[in-house]
């Protein structure tokens, strides 16, 4: 009872209880957001409306209760997060404690930990593909993606997302963790957060009885946590982003800075996106491969092995901190 105490008085435990607060916000915020959501879909097939506002409605129109759940993800996220500053800043004032020393990194060695990260976890990626075509389990799909369909679902993720969740996961949570605690525990940490984040949606199938209901958002959030009950869901989806987000958070601790783990972060969502517009899936979810190449036991293996590549190029970056 003492340890939960201290810990919920520190920077990490107050991370944890950011996550927490952005759960509950969310699942008061989804039916409201719904509601509005298919109001301005009404407004936009009965009336003229702005062009903004008639593509919003049309895609406010076509989306489901869970669409609308994550969209409340990020609301809460951005509503509650200076609240997470303040908390952290009062911690740091009252500890004394000093900042972690940055990495000087030059930016030279800054697109270098880029590109060879990107090439690393991508090339790893796309190489597990190539042999699960060989064996069966992926066909090419007959049509070749247009070229804006190519930029919108492979360059735009490439570019924005690394960056983002790099910044939030790797920077400040994991930031924050390392104050309290040592390195091993702070990467298991924010790697499982990292990996629960990452499936907060309902299993497919999942009926939400009436959208509307205020406690609509409470229901989908159980069915969300449901969905980790399942073993096989456990084991080939949760468990390779865990291993991702540990790569990524010991990348982040070994260098000193976010730079490699935004380059294999990159790899990864280059090589993941580019293989669902040309490839698709044939074999039966297994243990072995699930819904996908990111999950099952093959890619956790192909991780494990980008892991190991990683450790011996992460030599050349090890971090030296910054003087004064």
């Amino acid at each position: 009872m003492g340890f939960l105490k201290r810990f919920f008085r520190s920077e990490a435990g107050a991370a944890v209880l950011w996550v927490l607060s952005v759960l509950v916000l969310s699942a008061l915020l989804a039916p409201w957001l719904y509601q509005a959501g298919k109001w301005l879909a009404d407004a936009a097939a009965s009336r003229e409306l702005p062009g903004i506002l008639e593509w919003l409605g049309a895609a406010c129109g076509r989306a489901d209760f869970d669409r609308f759940y994550s969209r409340s993800l990020v609301v809460a996220a951005l509503v509650t997060l200076p609240f997470l500053f303040l908390r952290i800043r009062g911690l740091r004032a009252a500890s004394g404690l000093p900042a972690e020393p940055r990495a000087r990194v030059s930016w030279q060695s800054a697109a270098t930990q880029i590109v060879l990260g990107c090439i690393i976890a991508g090339g790893m990626l796309w190489g597990l593909a190539v042999v699960l075509e060989g064996m069966g389990v992926f066909v090419r799909k007959p049509q070749v993606p247009a070229f804006g369909k190519l930029i919108g679902k492979i360059l735009v993720p490439v570019l924005v997302v690394p960056p983002l969740e790099e910044w939030l996961f790797r920077g400040l949570l994991l930031g924050l963790w390392l104050r309290f605690a040592k390195p091993l525990a702070a990467c298991v940490g924010t790697s499982l957060i990292f990996a629960f984040v990452h499936f907060l949606k309902p299993p497919d199938g999942s009926v939400i009885a009436d959208p509307a209901s205020a406690l609509a958002g409470f229901e989908l959030l159980g069915k969300v946590l449901l969905h980790f009950t399942d073993p096989r869901f456990f084991v080939t989806d949760f468990a390779s982003l865990f291993v991702v987000g540990m790569i990524l958070a010991w990348a982040r601790v070994r260098t000193g800075a976010l730079w490699f783990s935004i380059g294999l972060h990159a790899g990864w969502i280059a090589a993941f996106k580019a293989f669902n517009l040309f490839y698709r899936q044939v074999a039966t979810p297994s243990w072995g491969i699930g819904d996908s190449i990111r999950s099952g036991m093959f890619p956790i293996l192909t991780l494990v092995l980008t892991a190991m590549i990683c450790h011996f190029v992460l030599r050349r970056f090890e971090a030296r901190p910054a003087v004064g």
